[in-house]
């Protein structure tokens, strides 16, 4: 189906390659589409819902069927095979409108990069072109964005002259002078694909996708380009629209541009005989050039009573035979069309036989006749591409003149040129739908397998918006977001509700306007650049020794660290009992750590803790809770005060940066008079939790110049004092719930001190799993793990940190709503299965009796944490139960693979309830 001559495909190379398992060829300038058209391939795909045959349908990004998977040389789904260039080795399937992902790591390279511009001009077509050669006589710095190969536009599938010359010499020469200037940037094979805020567009730029397997590894695959603008000028042309008839989705059915386009550009012939349907002049010149390619045109089925000046005739010359005041009926054909039916447009009902693929098609309908066809041509009129303009908030309006959407000139200035390339302004009128009796094959999304009569069946139902509709029955919500269909989603809707199209409008464009691949939109952000690890100064010591790690946000901690022929759980309690019975030691340096500083410092935390810290004198530590405004708990840690005007606030690892964030949004958002100034010092520090009884021996040793006896070093009191010879800053604070001290130096100095600590040849390290069993056998919570946004401080069992003498803080109305003090809120509690054998598994759920009532079943709770400890001899867990501070002592049960292990209810502290231990 190749033409002998023309088009802009360079014939002296020839392409191999492989589609449905067939090997066919092509030339360098096609895509995939119309090598497997010049290949006479006329089925490329099955629609997703019905299964029927689907052909190429348009010749640009607006392609609603011939979504393909790409197989070599990597791997990519739902490419519209009119995007895709040929290059040689390309190995595609048809998909029945869903792809698969690759399963292997994409080895292709992909960047970004910023741009500012003083005119980004969207669009190389004719009116883009002359747009940036306009910008660019300023002096202005300009950047043209086409999605296209090479500049042009519309012009490289026409033989239309500009100035006298070809269109597409015209589009080359005009290119090529803007590309000369210094600043001017053209970049080619680059789609806009969202218009937001204040003229910043975003674009992906697909700079080796053409080349295959011979595509350079150093070079990016695609870029997204983030551009902020002065001015932006839309000129993003127009997509023709089809018209719903019966059988409209068989292969060989094509829109009348797209045709003209493979004819003129892809030297490609779609069909051999070919009946054009229009309801506008654009379709006649259509019609003559592939007249001239020598495709035979059997008729011009016009449903106006007449053509626009001088199209007739030229028409009449050239022995195409019109139609004026007639519709197609139905496209007939088994598996492609092989027959048209044509009626007067007043009477044209079909019959339902004629309305399907059949493979022998009974007769003409009265009132019909037929035209043998292998290809039909349709053009219902030319939609303007307004998607980014409405993306940036531009206002649409329906123009019955045009019968399209159009930018509302008159509600606010927008740069919008040559929306259609001419095509708008052809002599047409709106025709959306061919009347039937049976709308079961009339096609308004084909990628949906959506039909005028599921959109009547939406609009029985009752409804009426067409963003209803659209989400009733799928319309326009692929990956072509409607392009061909939406405007003639909402014609029908009208159609069906008996209303204006200008009163229902479309649905809502919004971006990306064409597909983007996750891999583009991450960029250089893969692997430890899109998730960096993080590692503390001590990291080094605790992989030569063995230990094993645990991601904790983006910290690799120490889980536990097994000696040989230890596994978990033996290593875990002997890491338990050096913390309970001698000495031990954990890196804690990933604690979240906040500087905090200013004259209003204490007032601040004032108001973010739901205690008191502003009388907190320096040298001392308070323990804190943050919580949102409902009341629910946010995060935990502690405060210790430096300085009158300095203090330092302790986080949850994994909240470290939210925790920030949120002290920065209050203070800006919502407090901007305090004078305060939030840093994170978190990496400054390396921290080193000693721990244990003889915890306060192995301290003296090491800092022989400090008080460490319980009357000279108070619980929540820190020292500054020098650790091993290091300066550090000492705080007796304990997570453990045993005699402990924190010592913090900075990280160049973190990896001396802990091998001091190791060679003393007493001290134990611990890791992460062993630090959750001796918080929870003191009933310390996590945040984040015991709690789930829905916990107060009371349900912990923390009323005593929440303040009663302070005005206000975040959250402390809701403490006084009824819903915060109800009996059966769920509280966190001790639980000590009957079995003290048996690990509950975490999250598992607790009810009140030993087997299922009927659904719905009850929930009481589910466990948030679940231990086997050394110092209690048993396993436990902490669960959140409804009422649970009153159901101590009670029995419950826990489903689990089948069988109901009971539990008894204790009190959330299991261990040292006195607080004995903490001071040694």
């Amino acid at each position: 189906m190749r033409r002998e001559s023309g088009g802009r495909i360079d014939r002296s190379r020839v392409l191999r390659f492989r589609f449905d398992g067939q090997v066919y060829t092509g030339h360098p300038g096609d895509t995939l589409a119309s090598a497997l058209l010049a290949n006479g391939v006329r089925q490329v795909a099955t629609s997703v819902r019905l299964g029927r045959p689907r052909g190429i349908f348009a010749a640009g990004s607006e392609e609603p069927n011939a979504v393909v998977q790409i197989v070599e040389p990597f791997p990519e789904p739902m490419l519209p095979a009119t995007t895709v260039e040929l290059y040689d080795g390309l190995v595609a399937n048809s998909l029945a409108g869903q792809g698969r992902l690759a399963t292997e790591p994409d080895p292709a390279r992909y960047d970004a990069v910023h741009a500012h511009c003083d005119v980004l001009v969207v669009g190389a077509g004719p009116a883009g072109l002359a747009a940036a050669r306009e910008a660019a006589s300023t002096g202005a710095r300009v950047i043209l964005a086409d999605e296209q190969p090479e500049p042009g536009g519309s012009l490289l599938g026409t033989t239309d002259l500009v100035d006298g010359v070809p269109g597409a010499a015209w589009a080359a020469a005009t290119a090529a002078a803007l590309e000369g200037l210094p600043e001017v940037r053209v970049l080619r094979r680059t789609t806009v694909f969202g218009y937001y805020d204040d003229n910043y567009l975003v674009a992906v730029e697909r700079r080796t996708n053409h080349l295959g397997g011979a595509a350079p590894a150093a070079v990016a695959r695609e870029r997204v380009w983030r551009i902020r603008a002065r001015r932006v000028v839309l000129a993003t042309g127009a997509h023709e629209r089809p018209i719903a008839f019966a059988g409209n989705d068989l292969p060989g059915v094509m829109l009348a541009g797209a045709a003209r386009t493979y004819a003129n550009r892809y030297g490609v012939l779609p069909g051999r005989r070919a009946v054009v349907f229009t309801a506008n002049d654009s379709a006649y010149a259509a019609a003559l050039d592939l007249a001239e390619a020598g495709v035979e045109v059997a008729a011009i089925i016009d449903v106006r009573p007449a053509p626009g000046a001088g199209w007739a005739e030229r028409a009449r010359e050239r022995g195409i035979s019109l139609l004026p005041g007639h519709v197609v009926t139905a496209a007939r054909g088994d598996g492609q069309v092989s027959s048209v039916l044509v009626a007067e447009a007043t009477d044209a009902v079909p019959t339902a036989s004629a309305a399907g693929t059949d493979a022998a098609p009974t007769a003409p309908a009265a009132g019909e006749r037929a035209l043998d066809a292998d290809l039909l041509l349709v053009s219902g009129g030319w939609n303007p591409v307004v998607h980014l303009f409405s993306q940036s908030g531009g206002t649409l309006r329906y123009d019955e003149a045009l019968g399209t959407l159009v930018p509302d000139r008159s509600r606010q200035a927008v740069d919008v040129a040559g929306a259609a390339a001419g095509d708008l302004e052809t002599a047409g009128e709106a025709y959306w739908l061919v009347p039937a009796s049976d709308y079961s094959a009339h096609f308004v999304d084909l990628q949906r397998d959506v039909t005028v009569a599921d959109i009547q069946r939406a609009t029985g139902a009752g409804l009426r918006s067409v963003e209803h509709v659209k989400r009733y029955t799928t319309a326009a919500t692929a990956h072509d977001q409607g392009k061909t269909s939406g405007l003639l989603t909402s014609a029908v809707v009208a159609h069906a509700l008996g209303a204006p199209v200008a009163e229902l409008g479309i649905t809502t464009f919004r971006a990306p306007y064409l597909p983007v691949s996750f891999a583009a939109l991450a960029g250089r952000d893969r692997g430890l650049l899109h998730d960096p690890v993080r590692v503390t100064a001590l990291h080094e010591w605790h992989v030569a020794h063995g230990a094993l790690f645990e991601n904790v946000g983006q910290w690799k901690r120490p889980w536990y660290y097994p000696r040989p022929g230890e596994d978990m759980e033996a290593a875990v309690l002997r890491e338990c009992r050096a913390a309970r019975e001698g000495v031990a030691a954990m890196d804690a340096s990933t604690l979240g750590k906040i500087d905090v500083i200013g004259p209003d410092a204490g007032e601040f935390l004032d108001r973010l803790y739901t205690n008191l810290m502003s009388s907190l004198k320096a040298g001392a530590i308070r323990y804190g809770v943050m919580c949102r405004p409902d009341g629910m708990v946010f995060d935990d840690g502690t405060v210790i005060r430096l300085a009158e005007d300095h203090f330092l606030i302790t986080t949850t690892t994994g909240n470290a940066a939210t925790v920030l964030d949120w002290m920065e949004e209050w203070l800006q958002t919502e407090w901007p008079w305090l004078r305060v100034h939030c840093t994170s010092v978190t990496e400054q520090w390396a921290t080193v939790a000693l721990v244990g009884p003889a915890s306060r021996e192995v301290l003296a040793e090491l800092a022989p110049g400090l008080a460490v006896d319980a009357a000279g070093f108070p619980f929540m009191t820190w020292r500054d004092a020098d650790v091993a010879g290091i300066p550090a800053r000492v705080c007796r604070i304990s997570f453990s719930g045993e005699l402990a001290f924190e010592i913090n130096v900075t990280s160049w100095d973190g990896l001396r001190l802990w091998t001091a600590i190791m060679d003393t040849g007493r001290v134990t390290p611990y890791g992460t799993e062993t630090m959750h069993v001796l918080r929870a056998e003191k009933g310390y919570p996590i945040v984040g793990q015991d709690t789930d946004g829905t916990v107060t401080p009371q349900d912990l069992g923390m009323s005593w940190v929440v303040s009663k003498k302070k005005p206000d803080f975040i959250g402390k109305r809701s403490f006084a709503r009824a819903d915060t003090s109800r009996a059966d809120r769920k509280q966190l509690v001790g639980l000590l299965p009957e079995d003290p054998d048996f690990l509950l598994p975490e999250g598992a759920h607790l009810v009140a009796t030993d087997s299922l009532p009927q659904p719905p079943v009850p929930t009481l709770g589910h466990v948030t944490s679940s231990y086997r400890s050394a110092v209690l001899g048993r396993t436990f867990a902490l669960a959140l139960v409804s009422g649970g501070q009153g159901r101590l002592g009670e029995r419950l049960y826990a489903p689990v693979a089948g069988t109901f292990v009971p539990v008894t209810v204790a009190s959330h502290v299991l261990y040292d309830p006195e607080g004995a231990r903490r001071d040694g």
